[in-house]
């Protein structure tokens, strides 16, 4: 009826004897009577629970939740007051109330996501899973009905939000046909940026063209002023030279008449008297026979030798006149 214990280290074991306990600790080993004792174990190591849901969104679409639940004892005198962990002397379980738990812990892990996902549209939940973690992680731990059973809730994990196989052909088809908008958007934006980078190019010619008209045609205003500043000048010039000449030919006049005036009422014959001295033979033969013709109706008869035309004629070549 003595019996030996040798518990893990990771399993927490609590000896009672006549309704107290004796000894407790995790990996306790000892000898006890097996009449009078009754021993707990507790254990104390991690364990994972796997978990799958179907829930509504806020719009009424189905949904599955996969994931799984990381957990450990942190206080195994509540647990044990609260379940049954007594075993037998080769450490079988005397009740099934170990798998209690798991099933507590996903019940409430099924309420704290339920209250989460049933906020978000379909769509929503599809790409919130970080979301969904954190915030139903966060109510787990904060559980009243955790933290009276001594549970440290280690992790949740989502591995998947799935919509029914229905919904989900049509989310793809949706998908699908987005994708392939905005794929001919991509291409209809190439397209229009093409069209206005050819615009733009177009544009930039059109400014050179008109610039480099602008610049011609300043040339060629600037080349015309400067014509007619030119031919400004030279009517200046020339209107400078016709006043010029002008006076000069004045001046001339002037001097002529001036120089012509003594003598202007004078009959011819004075003249030529007063300058019969300084005139030539030949000018004196001139005015000679001037005056013969005058006289001609008071001549009867005129007889000229050839002697004398001949010598009048050698002294007018001698004379060089």
């Amino acid at each position: 009826m003595i019996r030996y214990l040798k518990a893990a280290p990771t399993t927490y074991v609590m000896q009672f004897k006549n309704g107290r306990v004796k000894r407790e600790g995790n990996g306790l080993s000892f000898f006890y009577w097996e009449p009078s004792s009754t021993l707990v174990q507790v254990p104390m190591k991690s364990a994972d629970v796997s978990f799958c849901f179907n829930e509504l969104t806020s719009d009424f679409q189905a949904i599955t939740i996969q994931g799984q639940l990381t957990y450990r004892v942190a206080d195994a005198r509540k647990l044990a007051s609260l379940l049954d962990y007594t075993v037998t002397p080769s450490g079988a379980w005397k009740s099934d109330d170990h798998k209690k738990l798991e099933e507590r812990l996903v019940s409430i892990t099924q309420i704290l996501v339920r209250a989460v996902s049933e906020h978000w549209t379909l769509k929503q939940a599809m790409v919130s899973s970080d979301a969904l973690v954190n915030q139903a992680l966060t109510a787990m731990r904060a559980h009243d009905a955790i933290q009276r059973l001594g549970i440290d809730v280690m992790a949740l994990v989502v591995w998947s939000i799935r919509p029914t196989p229905e919904t989900a052909r049509a989310l793809e088809a949706e998908a699908r046909e987005a994708l392939q908008r905005r794929s001919d958007e991509a291409i209809y934006e190439r397209r229009n940026a093409a069209v206005e980078a050819e615009r733009r190019i177009k544009e930039s010619e059109l400014q050179t063209e008109v610039m480099t008209e602008q610049k011609k045609r300043l040339i060629r205003e600037t080349k015309m002023a400067a014509d007619v500043a030119l031919e400004k000048e030279r009517e200046k010039l020339i209107d400078q030279k016709v006043q010029n000449d002008r006076k000069a030919a004045d001046a001339q006049a002037y001097q002529l008449e001036a120089t012509l005036k003594p003598v202007r009422d004078l009959d011819w014959k004075v003249l030529s008297a007063l300058t019969a001295g300084s005139m030539d033979p030949a000018a004196t033969i001139a005015v000679a026979f001037r005056e013969l013709a005058e006289n001609a109706s008071k001549i009867g008869e005129l007889n000229m030798s050839p002697d004398l035309l001949k010598s009048l004629i050698g002294s007018t070549v001698k004379t060089g006149k």
